[in-house]
Order: C-alpha cells, then structure tokens, then sequence
C-alpha cells in the first residue's frame, strides 16, 4: 500500500503519465479510517427543512479535498438538480458558522474527533471549519440523501463505496429518530412560536411604556403636566388664574362655564381660548351691568352665549369632553383657599342633566 500523502495532494489513480480521472471518477486517496454511523449522525443539519450534509463533510469522509469533490459534481453538474444539491446562502452560513462556534466551545465537537480516532489527514482537513478560519471559505454545498446517493455514481474508490453505505444509514437512522418523536419537536415548536410571540409583545410593551414614561418626564420638565387636583391658597392670585387660563387654552372645540357669579372678568378670561372654540355661561340670575358687559364684549370679540340656569350651586368648568370642579367663582381666583378637581364624568354626561 503506497505511503498516505499531504491531504492537498491526493494519489490520482490512472496511468503512468497523470491523466487526470475521467468525467465520472474522482481522485482516489488511501482508503481511511470511516466514521460509525452514530458519528455521522452528527454532521448531518437541517437548512430550508431539509436533512443535508455539506461538501466538506462529505469530503473528510471521503478523504478528499473539498475543492476536488466540488470539481467532481461539477463535471456532472446534470446529475445535481437543486433538490439534489443547492449553496448555502449568506445568512445560511452564517447561521452554520455561529453553530459551528457553540458546539466547539462546548466541547462537542472536540469530543466527537478525540473518540473517533481519525488520522492526521482527517484532523488537518477539518481543523480549517473552525471558527479562526471560516471567515475565508466559500459558502458551501449542501447535499440531500438523494444528492449523496448520486455521489456513488461519480466516485470511484473502496473507500467511497463504505462511506455511503453509512452515510445512508445514518440518514435512516436520523429519520427514525425524527419519526419517534416528530410529536415532542411539534410542541417544542409550538412552544417556540409562542416565546417569539410573547417575546414581540414584551418588547411592544416595553417600547410603548418607555414612550409614555418620556412623554411624562418631557411635560414633567417644561411644567405642561395637568393636575387632577390640587388646593390654591389665598394670595395664590396668578398661579390660580394661570391654571384655568392654561386650561381654557387647551380647549380646541367647546368651553362651557358653570358660575353664578360670573363678571367681565371671566368674558375677558374666556377670551384666551383659541379660534373657532366655542363659549357658554350658565348662570343664575343675569345683572342689568352683567348683560351691557355681554353685549359690548360680543360686539367686538368672539361671542360668549350666556344662559339662565338655577339648579348648579357649584361650579364647573368644561373644556371639551374635561370636567372640572372649582372651588370658587373665576372673578375670586387666588383670593382665598379652594380646591378644584377634575371629574370622571363626560361633558355631555354633565349637560344631558340641564
């Protein structure tokens, strides 16, 4: 038996002259120690939900470089359709890399070569998979069964003949294996669509309530926060009358008042609202001075529609669908204590009562 030679320089079978191997034959190498079919198991992967081996596997077990595999199939390219043999794409082999990198630093993959007794070559050859070196490696082939099977055809070495009998066993016993318990993969995959789904929500949830909590530290910061309720106390004349001053301001389709004793202070209140919102007083008995106060005011600014009303003793100040509860007349902000507080109650709610 001739010496094994450098794995990069496979023995070529033929004549004397170095005729390279026919269309149909691959370069043959010393037959080598071949994996047991448990072993081989192992490099068998799933990519596109298929059971696949790759070209360089496949070359280890047949003892060959990958680089005269692929010459090989590409000789007889018509007897690899893509559901025979297919290239890995770029995040197909990345996936794999990444694979690659948490079985080695587990330990599995040095484990597996330390028990199989492979020989030099074999541990050479697949010491470029590993994570230092596969940066540089062209993406791969990946070989289904029926692809492997057709490999028989186009090699030509005794060794190559012993690997694809187990190499096919190894593909029986994986689909056994699957078989027996397709059920518990089922669940498990189940279960996994379910944490992705529930990972999506958690991080949907967290996203929105980041986003709440900056709106409230942003209005925190430049004071735009509304209290829903809150006591001024006597001399607090222009803190009073900004807060109901800023509500009014809000406002962007209605205001409606509820105050007996309304004045020309509280018209020219109201007149902080914004364009096109519209103003109402209800109140219970309309002072000769109060209704001149009316007239003029709406002669020159936006009307404010005054109406009687005897069955209100609080008062209440609606912006848009908001209910707020005063303490005191708007004419008597700040002069002495009162609480406001905003209601749970709808404007309409309110008005349907009148």
């Amino acid at each position: 038996m001739p010496p094994i030679t450098d794995q990069h320089t496979p023995i070529v079978t033929g004549s004397e002259n170095g005729n390279m191997a026919k269309k149909n034959e691959i370069v043959s190498v010393e037959a080598t120690e071949v994996l047991p079919v448990e072993q081989i198991e192992n490099l068998i992967i799933d990519v596109r939900g298929k059971q696949v081996m790759l070209d360089r596997d496949l070359a280890m077990l047949y003892g060959v470089e990958t680089k005269r595999l692929n010459e090989q199939v590409q000789r007889n390219i018509e007897r690899f359709p893509e559901d025979f043999m297919f290239q890995l794409t770029k995040e197909e082999f990345e996936n794999w890399k990444s694979q690659i990198v948490i079985s080695d630093s587990n330990g599995i993959l040095k484990s597996q070569f330390a028990t199989s007794k492979m020989k030099d070559e074999w541990k050479s050859q697949f010491a470029t998979s590993n994570s230092i070196k596969m940066g540089a490696r062209k993406r791969p082939y990946a070989f289904t069964e029926n692809g492997i099977a057709m490999l028989s055809g186009v090699l030509r070495s005794p060794q190559a003949v012993s690997t694809n009998i187990r190499i096919m066993r190894a593909f029986t016993a994986m689909r056994h294996f699957i078989g027996a318990h397709a059920q518990m993969f089922q669940r498990l995959e189940v279960m996994e669509r379910n944490q992705l789904a529930l990972n999506a929500h958690i991080e949907e949830y967290q996203a929105d309530t980041d986003k709440k909590f900056e709106e409230v530290f942003r209005r925190l910061d430049d004071g735009s926060i509304t209290p829903a309720q809150g006591v001024f106390y006597d001399g607090q004349v222009f803190d009073a009358y900004r807060f109901v001053a800023d509500r009014i301001r809000e406002a962007k389709s209605r205001i409606v008042l509820f105050d007996n004793y309304a004045n020309d202070e509280v018209l020219t209140l109201l007149d902080k609202r914004g364009a096109g919102v519209a103003a109402k007083i209800y109140i219970k008995r309309i002072e000769p001075q109060f209704q001149l106060d009316i007239s003029r005011h709406n002669a020159q600014y936006p009307a404010v529609d005054v109406e009687l009303f005897d069955r209100s003793h609080d008062r209440f100040l609606c912006v848009d669908d908001t209910v707020y509860h005063l303490g005191a007349s708007l004419k008597d902000l700040g002069k002495r204590w009162f609480a406001f507080c905003r209601m749970e109650i709808s404007t309409d709610e309110l008005l349907s009562k009148i």
